[in-house]
């Protein structure tokens, strides 16, 4: 006897989630107004790093003798990766932090809160943004591999700083006027009259 195919309707008794595979393979249309120049600049360095990585894997194991720039400059890049990758970071808000203690607060203390973090979040990267620029001031020495003065990567570290601080003005601006619009869209209730 054989079974044909019926659709099934999820059943309120079901204990299993409901997994939609499809969703997760779902492409959304590809805008360049959805990203920032950092994005961007990742990109590029991401690949970068891709490619020297795999000429450095190619001239050692298959060439037998490895290019000697190659280890200095991918560390370099995955430092560079990982300091602009923390700007979209901050313009997105996903980096790490801890949620457990705003889902039990009030409404109004989780917004003063999350503004308080915001703004120690923004100091603290202009504070090492100003660091990191006096670090590439002072430091004169040459990379090892390649004739390219150490601070130049001291000066993008902190140009990615700068860009967090921004990214995370720009963030505490726009939700700000967002609750403000959201305040204002509130109908006026006639017991408050």
């Amino acid at each position: 006897m054989s079974r044909t195919p019926s659709s099934k309707m999820p059943s309120s008794s079901s204990t299993e989630p409901e997994i939609d595979f499809n969703m997760a393979f779902d492409d959304d249309d590809f805008r360049f107004r959805d990203y920032a120049v950092e994005d961007y600049v990742t990109l590029v360095v991401f690949w970068s790093l891709i490619f020297v990585v795999f000429l450095q894997f190619f001239t050692r194991y298959v060439l037998g003798d490895s290019t000697t720039w190659t280890e200095e400059i991918a560390r370099y890049l995955l430092i560079l990766v990982g300091f602009i990758g923390s700007a979209m970071a901050v313009r997105r808000g996903t980096h790490i932090m801890v949620e457990f203690f705003y889902h039990y607060m009030p409404a109004w203390l989780a917004r003063l809160l999350n503004d308080c973090v915001e703004v120690v979040s923004i100091a603290f990267y202009a504070m090492l943004a100003w660091v990191t620029f006096n670090l590439a001031g002072r430091t004169g020495g040459m990379m090892i591999s390649v004739d390219v003065p150490k601070s130049v990567l001291y000066y993008a570290v902190c140009a990615a700083f700068v860009l967090m601080a921004v990214r995370g003005v720009q963030r505490l601006v726009s939700r700000r006027l967002a609750e403000r619009r959201q305040v204002q869209r509130r109908p006026v209730s006639s017991d408050s009259r």
